[in-house]
């Protein structure tokens, strides 16, 4: 039984119970937005410091989220409103008595305001990756949709989209409209618009006006040009997370109002349940109740923060834990780099170092030069103590000690924790640390670190990793890699393109290339670490040829380090390096590649790896994510490789995906994912994501899906159509990529319990299908979907269960007794591969399937589901409900009196179509009878 096992749980007890004695507000910093009182605290506005000073930005930010305060408390029946909200202004901008960031960072912020516009111009976007009812990553907003007025003719008033996208943001609710299937055919085979609710009225518009729905089809498919006009005054009151814009809408659709037969985003990710319905299940609704009185709540409290100067203190463990597995080696190698490296200019920087007390080795230094490194790397710890005990807290104490004599308050300032020991008084400052206005970044190295480590972490808003006792392991690097200032300021940030590490026998050598890109060259360093006392031999060659060869390389013998700094900007293109094992035994050899922007003009791609959740309990599964983005912009078609290392088995590795099936919700929107549920040991397991795009392959994305307001191209008022400026779409302007280009990103740590010590049973079933579509082919239908594996997205399943029913209610709530589909055909392929499947539903249409309520025989639609089902009998959930129409309307003008689509322009243009048609009949008659007496006359003079 492992160290973890022993101690554990009394601690874990120990902790929690301290938890819950403390100040509940303290508890709050760094947890992101709470819900107490129905009021929201704690939502965090962070300009990007790209964003150019503007007097009016801030009073219409205020502006937009008062508005949205009071459009919320409504809409969500007096339940919840934003009561505490922090602006984080650039530290660019100008002072003006703003207050002093604590634990706030531009990385942590619920909604962004940019300059980098996406694919689409000024669309407010929520970035969503998790399912129905999970929470976001961020709301983005352009500064020009905060400034400009003209665009609220378009997406409607700002305090309205804001809550559009808080319900994306924070419920995990879907848009109800779809850009790219606006019209649909229904049960009754009528003509629909994509719509929630179906009571919104407006009318059909083709390229010169208003027409018959029907001239909005052609070959079957809906005509290229055709829209649907709203009336700006309506009666319907839903749906928000449809047209938010219109006056009358003021509340999501419910039951009452859903319509559950729309091909949008919310019925595929939901499994066609309303938004309402999905928002009153979310924790918020289940701990709250509606606030007495028929008056508004009160008005938003904004604070305006701005971060000063930054400030960083290293806290190294330098107990005799840290002598095993050459800890202390690579703790000295990582904290030389990151002073070299990492840690940006004008950065103040302490260093502390603990065993059972904790000493002072550097007071703060400000960093403006290289030799202000060199000297702080000077002050690190040379050597580890005699002593096994160690002493977090009194670390920490230090810690705070050094930071706080620059302004009297540690507040904004961040901790750098380094440990492998055993302490289990970590709770004893809890307190002093969640008060302190310190951001604590954890990094646990090797099995033995007490449990709740990263706890202190997690309540501050820090990250945390972990290092595993592994001699080629790259994770202690990685680790100091990942910590930014936490500015957003993305040209002013290492970029790191390659971290690898081999165990190399002597006499051979580990040989690879890095790709250096266009966007980045600035600063690029190439970091070489081993672990016996002489260097490998290093060989460097540059795209043109150049060789740079050990001696090149500036070599710390004690710490075991070569550093290699390419003045100017290195050359774009492949860089290739070898590192010959010189020594007599088997070492391993690490080689590390950061770069910075080279041209503001140009963002610099992007990896932010992520979990979903940072613990779990055996069999629950991890989901991994990647973010790869530049700018704004996601990045498609990349090979991202996530690295899993756990305490002591072997790594795994999974390759992630942005395929819109499995964990990836959302196919092409830079959010690459993936199931992780390969569990060898219980413990805490170590994240690191690397990420290639080849030059042949294009990373351009034209239209990007995802979460966004409705942009409205017009509207009719008082019978005339007034159109709205053409939606804006920006073309990302960049230099031709030759190279195509490399990230490596640590993902943090994320820790497992409950392994079992024996063979695991098989208890992962096939993961839920989510993309299932449905069209008809001729007389048959067409079935597509991405096949799920036998364990959640991985291997093969089974088989499939295919059912149908003319009744949407039935296949939803009674998936068992819907027709079953012959599939003694389909054999499951692997997971990630796209399935076809075609049957003809004409003997299951004709056989006497229930009728959906208020439906008649005459109903031409039907609704598929299908499940997987593994080796083991282990079934996946049902799938999302594919519906096709087996007839295009037969009625050239379908009766659609009852939604009040068509209005006397369209009855019109009807009109005067049987005219034009009846005017052509006795036209044509006519030529006929001409033609007749013409070749009679003809044939007498040829006899």
């Amino acid at each position: 039984m492992t160290h973890w096992d022993n101690v554990g749980p009394v601690c874990s007890l120990k902790f929690a119970t301290l938890l819950v004695a403390l100040i509940p507000e303290l508890l709050c910093l760094g947890a992101g937005v709470q819900l107490q009182d129905n009021g929201y605290d704690g939502l965090l506005v962070a300009i990007n410091p790209q964003v150019s000073e503007d007097q009016n930005l801030i009073p219409n930010i205020k502006e937009m989220i008062t508005e949205a305060s009071f459009y919320l408390f409504n809409a969500t029946k007096r339940r919840v409103f934003f009561r505490n909200i922090k602006i984080l202004v650039p530290a660019t901008w100008k002072a003006n008595n703003y207050s002093k960031v604590k634990q706030e960072l531009y990385e942590k912020a619920n909604v962004i305001v940019t300059d980098w516009y996406g694919a689409h111009g000024d669309d407010p976007y929520t970035l969503q990756y998790r399912g129905c009812g999970k929470e976001g990553k961020y709301i983005q907003f352009t500064s020009n949709f905060l400034l400009n007025d003209a665009l609220t003719a378009g997406y409607g008033p700002r305090g309205r989209v804001f809550v559009h996208e808080w319900a994306h943001l924070r419920w995990g609710v879907f848009d109800e409209y779809n850009y790219e299937k606006p019209f649909y055919i229904n049960g009754q085979n009528q003509i629909k618009v994509t719509r929630c609710s179906s009571d919104i009225t407006g009318i059909f518009v083709c390229e010169k006006g208003p027409c018959p729905q029907e001239n909005c089809i052609i070959s079957k498919l809906f005509k290229e040009g055709c829209m649907f006009i709203y009336n700006s005054t309506q009666n319907a009151t839903a749906s928000i997370m449809f047209m938010q814009s219109l006056s009358s809408v003021v509340e999501f659709c419910s039951a009452r109002t859903h319509n559950q037969e729309a091909p949008n985003l919310q019925n595929q990710m939901c499994s066609l349940r309303s938004a309402w319905d999905v928002i009153t299940d979310s924790a918020d609704f289940t701990h709250s109740f509606p606030m007495n009185g028929t008056g508004p709540p009160p008005p938003p409290v904004f604070s305006l923060i701005q971060a000063g100067d930054k400030v960083v203190c290293l806290v190294l463990d330098v107990s005799s834990k840290m002598a095993e597995a050459d800890r202390f080696l690579r703790l000295q190698q990582a904290a030389e780099f990151y002073l070299m490296q990492i840690v940006e200019i004008h950065t103040f920087v302490g260093i502390v170092s603990f065993d059972g007390k904790g000493e002072i080795r550097a007071q703060l230094h400000q960093i403006n030069s290289d030799d202000d490194r060199k000297l702080l790397v000077s002050h690190l710890p040379t050597t580890v103590s005699a002593e096994a005990q160690t002493s977090i807290c009194s670390g920490l104490k230090k810690g705070f000690e050094v930071v706080e004599k620059l302004n009297g308050k540690a507040d904004g300032s961040v901790m750098i924790l380094v440990t492998s020991g055993v302490d289990e008084h970590i709770g004893n400052c809890l307190l002093t640390v969640l008060s302190s206005g310190s951001t604590i970044h954890s990094i646990a190295v090797g099995s033995s670190v007490v449990e709740n480590l990263e706890e202190l972490s997690h309540h501050t808003g820090g990250l945390k990793f972990f290092v595993p006792d592994k001699s080629n392991s790259n994770s202690m690097i990685d680790a100091f890699s990942r910590i930014s200032s936490g500015t957003g300021d993305i040209f002013q940030q290492r970029v790191q393109l390659e971290s690898s590490g081999e165990n190399v026998k002597p006499r051979h050598h580990f040989k690879n290339t890095v790709t250096v890109d266009n966007s980045v060259g600035n600063d690029t360093t190439f970091l070489v670490t081993w672990q016996t006392s002489g260097p490998p031999e290093i060989a460097l060659v540059d795209p043109n040829g150049r060789k740079y060869s050990t001696s090149d390389f500036i070599t710390n013998p004690a710490l075991r380090t070569a550093r290699l700094h390419i003045p100017g900007t290195a050359e774009p293109g492949l860089w290739t390096y070898t590192l010959n094992n010189t020594h007599h035994s088997l070492q391993a050899l690490q080689v590390t590649v950061t770069s910075r922007a080279c041209s503001p003009a140009m963002a610099p791609a992007t990896v932010e790896a992520f979990v979903e959740r940072d613990s779990t309990q055996f069999p629950h599964p991890v989901m991994i994510y990647a973010n790869v983005r530049k700018g704004t912009y996601p990045v498609l078609n990349a090979a991202v490789i996530a690295t899993i290392e756990p305490e002591t088995a072997d790594p795994v590795v999974l390759k992630l995906l942005d395929n819109g099936a499995g964990a990836d919700i959302i196919k092409n929107d830079g959010i690459y994912s993936r199931y992780f549920f390969s569990f060898a040991v219980n413990g805490r397991y170590s994240l690191k994501v690397h990420v290639r795009h080849s030059s042949s392959i294009s990373s351009q994305a034209h239209s990007v899906p995802g979460s966004r307001a409705m942009y409205v191209p017009g509207y009719i008022a008082n019978g005339n159509i007034q159109m709205n400026a053409p939606r804006k779409s920006v073309g990302r302007q960049e230099k031709e990529q030759k190279w195509g280009f490399s990230r490596i990103s640590s993902g943090g740590s994320l820790s497992v319990r409950g392994v079992p010590s024996d063979p695991q049973p098989d208890v992962f079933p096939p993961c839920k299908i989510i993309d299932l579509e449905a069209v008809k082919v001729e007389e048959e239908v067409t079935l597509s979907w991405t096949a799920p594996g036998g364990d959640y997205d991985q291997g093969q399943a089974n088989s499939y269960e295919i059912r149908m029913s003319k009744s949407l209610q039935n296949i939803q709530d009674d998936f068992n007794n819907a027709i079953l589909v012959n599939t003694s055909k389909l054999n499951p392929q692997q997971a990630g591969t796209k399935e076809i499947f075609t049957f003809s539903p004409k003997f299951f249409t004709d056989g006497p399937d229930q009728q959906p309520d208020g439906e008649t025989q005459e109903s031409h639609r039907i609704y598929v589901a299908i499940r997987a089902i593994d080796q083991n009998s282990l079934k996946s959930a049902v799938s999302n409900i594919a519906q096709v129409s087996l007839s295009l309307p037969a009625n050239p003008a379908p009766v659609l009196a009852r939604d009040h689509l068509i209005l006397k322009g369209v009855l019109t243009a009807v009109s005067s179509i049987g005219i034009i048609c009846l005017t052509v009949v006795v036209t044509h008659c006519t030529l006929n009878r001409k033609k007749r007496a013409d070749k009679n006359e003809n044939g007498t003079k040829l006899i």
